[in-house]
C-alpha cells in the first residue's frame, strides 16, 4: 500500500540533528565556482556540490586541482549526464575519468549514478583514494515508487558498495514524501538489508510495510529527497528523520533540482539546525500555499520563545488522504487555508461548536492522548475584531459594549470557508448580512444558513440599497500574482464606509487601494491574519500568544 496510515516515528529524542546542508555550485567557469564556494562557506553551508556538468569548458586535472587544493568547504563532485537529469552529453569514459581523478586528488565526496556504479567500482578496485566517500545515486523525475520498490532500490544501491545511498524522486502528491521518510527512518534501524519478499522464512518483518528484510549490520548513511513543490517538506524534515544531507541554493530559483529551497531559508526560515527527532511538525495546508506568511511568523515565534516546533508549507491536493497518511504523532497541528477549510470540517474527529456553526475549519490539532483530530475556526475572531477596530477608529471609539457592526449592512464576497466565518461573525455581532458569490446557489445556501440575503458577484456593481455599508472580500481575487484583479468596480465602492480584504499578499490590494481613494476606511488581510494566528498558536502550543512579538515580526515583512 503506497500511503499507509501510520508510517514512521522519528529516531529517539535527545539526539542532535546531524544533517548536512549542501549548496549546489553551478557556475559556468571555475572562477565563478570558487567565488560561490566562498559565499556558501560564509553563509553557513557544510558542503559544496561542484556540478562539473555546468562548466562550459573543463580541463579536468587543472580545474579539479584548483578547486580541491584551495577548498574552504568539503567538496562533493557531481558530473551529471543528461540521461540522469544533468547537462553533460559527452563521452561516458571521459565523464567517469573526471570523477576518478577527483578521488585521486582528494575530493571529499563524489556522486556516481546507480546505472554505472558497478562498472565504476570495478575500475577503482584495489586503489586507495584518501577516504573519498562515494555517493551512489538514483533519480526519478516522474514519480515516487512504492515502498517495496524503494526498499529494493536501497538494497541495489547498498549492494554496489556505496558509502552513502542517495535517492531522489518526484512528488505527484505530498503523500509521496511519506514513503521516503519511512525508508529514511528504517535505513537507521535496519540499516543494510536485502528485501526478502512477503514470506516469513528468514529476516525480520518491517511492521509498517509488511515486507521482510534480511538484516546486515553495516550502517550506510541515507540521502532521501523528493523533488517538486509537493516534495518540499522532504528537504526540511529529513533533518528530523535522520537524512544525511539536504540541499540549499545560494539564490532563489537557481536550482540543480526542482523544489530546492535556499540556504538562507533552511537556516533562518526553517531553523534547520534546531530541527531534532523530537521536534513537533506544524504546517499550512492549502492549494496554492507558497504565498502564505505563516511559516515566517510561526517559525520565528517558535525560535524566539524556545518552542521545539517547525512550521512548513504543505501543498495538499486531497486533504483526507494527507491527514490519513501523516497520522503519526510527529505531525501535531495544521493551519488550513483555501480551498480546504470546508473539507477540513468533515476530516476532523471532533469539531469546536463555533467551527461547526460556521461550517469551516482553519486550524486542526492532533490530540496527543488519543491522536484524534480536533477542528477549530479562528478566522472569524481575527477578521471581525479587525473590522470592529477599523469602525471604532473611524467613529472615535464609541461604545465598547455594543459592536459597531450592529445594524450595519455587511456584504461578504465569497461563500467558502473564510466567507462562512465572516458571515457568521458579522451576524453574531448584529449585522445584516448579504452574501455575494460567483455561483448564486452557493451564496443562497450560506445566506439561508445564517439568515441573510444573496447576490451573484456580477450584481455587486449595481447593488446600492443604502450608504455606509461594510464590504469584506474573502476570496483570492487580487492575490499575487494576479494583483490587477478586483471583485468590484471602483465606482461601486463609494457606498461603503469600510472595506476589508482577506488577501494579504500584497498587503494593499487593488480593492483596498481603490476603496481608500473612494473615501472608505480600509482593513488589510494582515490584520485578520494576525488575529487568527493568535488563536492558532494557542491551540498549537497550549500557551498564551505573544501578541507583541507576533506584531513585531510581521512589521518586518
Amino acid at each position: 500500500m503506497d500511503s499507509p496510515n501510520v508510517l514512521f516515528t522519528a529516531p529517539s529524542a535527545g539526539t542532535k540533528n546531524a544533517t548536512l546542508i549542501c549548496v549546489p555550485i553551478m557556475g559556468e567557469t571555475i572562477e565563478k565556482m570558487k567565488i560561490d564556494v566562498q559565499k556558501a562557506k560564509a553563509e553557513g553551508a557544510d558542503v559544496a556540490e561542484i556540478r562539473l556538468d555546468s562548466l562550459s569548458n573543463i580541463d579536468p586535472y587543472q580545474d579539479l586541482t584548483a578547486l580541491i587544493q584551495h577548498r574552504v568547504l568539503p567538496l562533493l563532485f557531481t558530473y551529471r549526464p543528461k540521461w540522469e537529469g544533468g547537462m553533460y552529453d559527452g563521452d561516458e569514459n571521459k565523464r567517469l575519468d573526471a570523477l576518478r581523478l577527483a578521488m585521486e586528488l582528494g575530493a571529499d565526496y563524489i556522486d556516481v549514478e546507480l546505472q554505472v556504479a558497478h562498472a565504476f567500482y570495478d575500475s577503482i578496485r584495489g586503489k586507495t583514494f584518501n577516504k573519498t566517500k562515494v555517493i551512489v545515486s538514483s533519480h526519478n523525475y516522474q514519480l515516487t515508487p512504492s515502498i517495496e520498490d524503494l526498499g529494493n532500490l536501497v538494497a541495489r544501491i547498498q549492494a554496489t558498495g556505496a558509502d552513502i545511498v542517495k535517492i531522489a524522486t518526484t512528488a505527484t502528491d505530498i503523500t509521496d514524501v511519506a514513503r521516503m521518510f519511512q525508508i529514511m527512518v528504517h535505513s537507521q534501524s535496519m540499516v543494510k538489508r536485502k528485501l526478502m519478499g512477503n514470506s516469513v522464512e528468514e529476516g525480520r518483518t518491517n511492521m509498517s510495510s509488511g515486507y521482510i528484510y534480511e538484516e546486515i549490520r553495516t550502517e550506510v548513511p541515507f540521502i532521501g529527497l523528493v523533488m517538486g513543490d509537493r516534495g518540499l517538506i522532504s528537504r526540511i524534515l529529513c533533518a528530523k528523520f535522520g537524512g544525511y544531507l539536504t540541499f540549499g541554493t545560494l539564490e532563489s530559483g537557481v536550482v540543480s533540482a526542482p523544489g530546492q529551497p535556499t540556504l538562507q531559508d533552511l537556516l533562518y526560515l526553517y531553523n534547520l539546525r534546531q530541527v531534532a527527532p523530537d521536534t513537533k511538525v506544524y504546517g499550512i495546508i492549502g492549494k496554492p500555499v507558497g504565498h502564505s506568511k505563516s511559516p515566517i511568523l510561526f517559525n520565528e515565534v517558535f525560535k524566539s520563545v524556545g518552542y521545539n516546533g517547525v512550521y512548513v508549507f504543505l501543498l495538499v491536493d486531497d486533504l483526507a488522504n494527507f491527514l490519513r497518511t501523516y497520522s503519526s504523532t510527529d505531525f501535531v497541528g495544521f493551519s488550513v487555508t483555501i480551498p480546504h477549510k470546508e473539507a477540513a470540517l468533515e476530516c476532523c474527529d471532533e469539531v469546536d461548536p463555533v467551527a461547526k456553526s460556521i461550517g469551516a475549519v482553519n486550524c486542526i490539532i492532533r490530540r496527543p492522548t488519543d491522536g484524534k483530530l480536533i477542528g477549530y475556526n479562528t478566522d472569524y475572531v481575527g477578521a471581525i475584531s479587525a473590522i470592529e477596530d477599523g469602525l471604532r477608529g473611524k467613529h472615535n471609539g464609541g461604545s465598547t459594549n455594543i459592536s459597531p457592526l450592529a445594524g450595519k449592512l455587511f456584504v461578504v464576497i465569497g461563500a467558502g470557508g473564510a466567507g462562512k466565518a465572516l458571515a457568521y461573525g458579522a451576524k453574531e455581532k448584529g449585522a445584516r448580512v448579504v452574501i455575494a458569490n460567483r455561483t448564486y446557489d452557493r451564496a443562497r445556501e450560506l445566506a439561508d444558513a445564517i439568515g441573510g440575503d444573496a447576490l451573484t458577484l456580477s450584481d455587486l456593481d449595481s447593488y446600492h440599497p443604502e450608504d455606509s455599508m461594510i464590504l469584506a472580500n474573502t476570496t483570492s481575487i487580487g492575490m499575487q500574482p494576479k494583483v490587477d484583479d478586483t471583485p468590484i468596480s471602483k465606482h461601486a465602492l463609494k457606498y461603503y464606509t469600510l472595506v476589508f480584504d482577506a488577501v494579504y499578499t500584497p498587503k494593499i490590494t487593488r480593492l483596498l487601494k481603490e476603496a481608500e481613494e473612494s473615501g472608505a476606511t480600509i482593513v488589510t488581510g494582515l490584520e485578520m491574519f494576525m488575529g487568527q494566528a493568535y488563536g492558532q498558536y494557542e491551540n498549537f502550543t497550549g500557551l498564551p500568544a505573544p501578541k507583541e512579538l507576533f506584531r513585531k515580526i510581521m512589521e518586518k515583512y
